[in-house]
């Protein structure tokens, strides 16, 4: 099934079945506030809202750490220069378990987390990771290629694409913190376009040595992506932002070529492949536009001779699927090539089969993997950050319609089982892009822990906006007492569950207990609060199925504080009148709106609502969407015998962090 546009009014429909993946974290780190606060936790919200909405049977949630490529050789080399004794993999499984503790810390409910490297997951990821080469290979979409690849002529030595830094090639991108074939933000290119290049060896300027290696014919799919992505743009929710990234690259490969280094423009046309000139006065560049890579790659030689400087535009380029990194998964010998191992990115795009494999292989259910990827009645939700689309949306889906149709033939892109991305914007602390290989170090994801509830977090984090705008995440507690201006954002998002909510619960237990001998009383809800609720119930249905969890927030913030507005201003009505039959009607209303809340709450905040669910005595069937607008005597069988659990004075549903108890 695909993500469908909704119209204005329509109820979403959801998969029979959903895989949803969280982006690996490689292996080389602990967990920064941008990998939860940026993914996980969007991730985590609609992993649990689906357990309710369809059942927990039908949702796996995974990921795992990225245990392979150069990242980690070369932070693993950094660490043993410092002393340290262990093995790669004793570092690689060091760095996994503190991640997957951090993720249970902040309420992360993976139903696997594995290693592409170690155990039982990494046996069956090496597996996998042979028989997609196996089915591109006979599919026709592989070819043996040499290509250059950077050699320490000091250290005598080939360098793995973390080992070499330069400026990035692509026009436009200032990223200066490019690697041998790809920049921090995610831009592809081919290891001789890039500027400056120096190892990280010996500080040397490295030269380029021909190097064969297996590719995944990338440039042949460039029709395929661009039908699919415009089908997206079409038929389905996918970001708009996302859709226009990956149109950036499916154009025919271009040459910019600055006009200060062209005498005679004419002249220079002549001795270059076929192309398209495209020559616009005011512009300070001309451009050159090849039918394909290898006569845009003759330009290159041309220009080179002339002693003319260029830059390449994007498109797209062979995928490199093997290396010579010693650190990776076992390539197969093929047609004379052996001893290589996967390059870490194409590996990384199928490790969520792997690790689906992993998991319904410890229920004993291998078997069923195809109902869960393959199935017309399921679908892949794969949450990634911003960086990170050239690889999900574009190479992905040439990689995974290759393992579905053989080279010739013409994809059905409608019918393609291709997941469903979702990508972020940027998660920036303090306005500025930071990560752990930056100057701008942000905040570990443990740290924000310690002054702030994983509920509070989530909540802010939840509001952001990153489905269409980059955001500044700015805790108080990092400022300087300067640089603070008017609240923290933190508490204030978090202030709706752990203050506004508690206290409406409260309130319904304590006038239940007060008023009503701790038993639920039996009436109908007021149309207000009914109209109210149902209105909140539809638009966080599709809020929650377009992924715009900012709206959920608003959704939730109108919803609580108006019906606590109803609370607050009918009670002083009732006080006044001293009418009971008044006062048990806003018990009524406000305990089922609360329930209601529970509900549409607890993917954001569970242990809360579950707190809320033992109170009332009820079972596992309140979360069950099927019944989200029934009244709470839908699930109690005798309401005039059902007692609640007392409530103790001032007990919090939601709570704040001890230091900000200490505060008060």
């Amino acid at each position: 099934m695909i993500c469908k546009k909704l119209t204005s009014k329509e109820r979403p429909t959801f998969p029979r079945r959903a895989v949803i993946t969280a982006g690996m974290p490689y292996g080389n780190k602990n967990l920064h506030f941008g990998h939860v606060g940026g993914m996980f936790i969007h991730a985590d919200i609609f992993a649990r809202f689906l357990r309710d909405r369809i059942g927990k049977d039908n949702v796996i949630f995974l990921s795992g750490t990225d245990c392979y490529g150069s990242p980690i050789m070369e932070s693993y080399r950094r660490l043993q220069e410092a002393g340290y004794e262990g093995t790669l993999e004793d570092y690689v499984r060091g760095n996994h378990e503190d991640q997957k503790k951090t993720l249970e810390n902040y309420g992360i409910s993976l139903d696997f987390f594995g290693a592409s490297a170690l155990g039982e997951a990494g046996s069956i990821h090496r597996q996998v990771s042979a028989e997609v080469f196996r089915t591109l290979y006979k599919n026709g979409y592989i070819r043996k290629m040499t290509m250059p690849q950077f050699y320490d002529e000091e250290k005598k030595v080939f360098l793995n694409g973390r080992q070499v830094t330069g400026k990035c090639p692509i026009p436009g991108c200032t990223s200066e913190k490019a690697y041998a074939d790809e920049c921090s933000a995610g831009h592809q290119f081919l290891p001789s376009e890039l500027i400056g290049p120096v190892s990280s060896l010996s500080g040397k300027k490295p030269v380029l040595k021909d190097v064969e290696n297996w590719y995944f014919d990338l440039e042949y799919c460039i029709d395929t992506v661009k039908k699919y992505n415009d089908f997206l743009r079409k038929n389905t929710n996918t970001r708009k932002y996302q859709l226009e990234t990956v149109e950036e690259f499916l154009k025919k490969p271009f040459l910019y070529v600055p006009r200060k280094y062209i005498v005679d423009l004419a002249e220079l046309a002549a001795k270059l492949p076929p192309h398209k000139l495209t020559d616009e006065e005011k512009k300070p560049s001309v451009v050159f536009a090849f039918e394909n890579l290898d006569d845009r790659d003759q330009a290159k030689n041309v220009l080179d001779a002339e002693g003319i400087h260029y830059t390449s535009g994007k498109t797209l380029v062979p995928f490199r699927l093997s290396g010579n990194v010693e650190w990776g998964v076992p390539f197969p010998e093929c047609e004379g090539l052996k001893d290589l191992t996967f390059w870490v990115w194409p590996e990384s795009l199928w490790a969520p089969i792997s690790f689906t494999l992993a998991c319904l292989k410890a229920q004993g259910k291998e078997a069923d993997l195809s109902r869960w990827w393959y199935d017309e009645e399921a679908k892949v939700y794969q949450f990634i950050g911003e960086d990170n689309i050239y690889f999900y949306a574009i190479a992905q889906t040439g990689l995974f319609t290759g393992l579905q149709v053989p080279k010739g033939e013409v994809p059905d892109m409608e019918t393609v089982h291709l997941s469903h991305i979702i990508a972020n914007r940027h998660l920036l602390y303090m306005d500025t892009k930071a990560s752990s290989s930056s100057e701008c170090k942000p905040p570990m994801a443990d740290e924000l822990l310690d002054y702030y509830t994983k509920d509070q977090l989530r909540m802010h984090f939840m509001s952001l906006g990153l489905s269409s705008k980059s955001a500044g995440f700015k805790p108080q507690v990092f400022m300087n007492e300067e640089e603070k201006n008017g609240v923290d954002m933190v508490l204030k998002d978090g202030n709706l569950i752990t203050n506004v909510f508690n206290r409406l619960i409260r309130t319904c237990f304590y006038g239940i207990q007060n008023n009503c001998e701790g038993r639920i009383p039996r009436g109908d809800v007021s149309e207000q609060i009914r109209l109210m609720t149902e209105k909140a119930v539809l638009d966080y249905e599709r809020y929650m199925y377009n992924h715009e969890f900012h709206r959920i927030s608003y959704v939730l913030d109108d919803f609580i504080r108006g019906v606590n507005r109803h609370w607050v201003n009918n009670v002083k009505i009732a006080d006044a009148t001293n009418d009971g039959e008044f006062r048990k009607q806003l018990i009524i209303d406000c305990l089922y709106a609360c329930k209601v809340m529970a509900i549409l709450i607890h993917p954001i905040a569970p242990e809360g609502c579950e707190m809320f669910r033992e109170y009332l005595n009820l079972g596992e069937e309140l979360w069950d969407w099927n019944a989200i607008l029934e009244p709470v005597s839908f699930y109690i069988a005798d309401l005039e015998n059902h007692q609640l659990k007392y409530l103790e004075p001032r007990v919090d549903f939601f709570k704040k962090h001890d230091s900000q108890l200490m505060e008060l």
